[in-house]
């Protein structure tokens, strides 16, 4: 893995091809996701959505200097292995592919490039820990231009956390029974008092305001997909959305980056989504 490894926040970018890598890296992205369709493109046109081809993923790490991250689907063994193989610095086993297995994750322990993989709950964080993920980030509800799920899911994970660290060990027990996680992930939890991962905030970002929020909220950073790309203006929207993250108590600042972006990308109303249209509900 490279020096990026996990310990730093920033802004990530979801790219499509190797021009806009090379706009997320001048913007001051600290990496970018390489995939084949951004998560509005992905619930406009519907059907079955897998890794990216080989050779987009292959453009992006040759067009960027800045590590490379890329979706396989949940519980796809040889999507993720294919980009092992092919050097990517993170995997992210996305719900915002099709699931590939409705019952099991990876076993991401035994992969030798890390991971990242989405949460709504202290539950489904402690789970994916326990499988090994080096990074954690809101599930949200990907390529809506709405922020209230990753809001939701960044304030309840924060508030369970906060919860465990007044328990118990025997409290912990029944916690950890009761929302299905490991309880020695959550003990580990209690101890740091803290996730021992960086968590983003990812699913809905789509102006500097929106990511500002979730770093008030206790998010290590944001992921940016359709919000950049679907933006009017992406090489602005991209500058303005890191400095923001990198400033975000710089309420001037924010004020001015703000200005004149022009139109951010078409929002859609979360509560009107069907059951079978929340990429959030994937994964358990």
């Amino acid at each position: 893995m490279t020096e990026f490894d996990f310990k730093y926040g920033g802004v990530i970018m979801d790219v499509v091809n190797a021009q806009q890598a090379k706009i997320a890296e001048a913007a001051g992205a600290v990496a970018v996701m390489a995939l084949e369709r951004v998560p509005s493109d992905i619930r406009k046109e519907g059907g079955v959505a897998r890794a990216a081809d080989p050779r987009i993923v292959e453009e992006v790490l040759n067009a960027v200097s800045i590590p490379v991250m890329a979706k396989c689907r949940i519980g796809h063994i040889s999507e993720a292995r294919v980009l092992e193989s092919m050097g990517v610095d993170c995997i992210d086993e996305s719900e915002v592919l099709t699931p590939a297995d409705e019952v099991y994750h990876l076993d991401k322990s035994m992969y030798d490039v890390g991971f990242v993989c989405g949460c709504r709950n202290i539950g489904e964080a402690a789970r994916r820990l326990g499988e090994g993920a080096k990074m954690l980030r809101t599930k949200g509800e990907p390529g809506t231009g709405n922020i209230v799920e990753a809001v939701r899911h960044m304030r309840e994970v924060n508030a369970q956390i906060r919860q465990i660290k007044v328990m118990n060990d025997d409290e912990l027990m029944t916690y950890a029974k009761n929302h299905g996680a490991p309880f020695e992930v959550l003990k580990e939890i209690k101890t740091l008092g803290k996730l021992p991962v960086l968590n983003f905030a990812a699913g809905g970002v789509a102006t500097p305001q929106d990511a500002t929020l979730m770093m008030e909220l206790g998010a290590d950073g944001v992921f940016v997909g359709s919000g950049i790309f679907k933006s009017e203006n992406p090489e602005k929207y991209a500058h303005a959305i890191v400095q923001a993250t990198a400033d975000f108590k710089n309420y001037q600042l924010i004020k001015d980056l703000a200005k004149d972006l022009g139109p951010a990308m078409r929002g859609l109303d979360v509560n009107q989504l069907s059951p079978e249209n929340r990429m959030s509900e994937r994964g358990w």
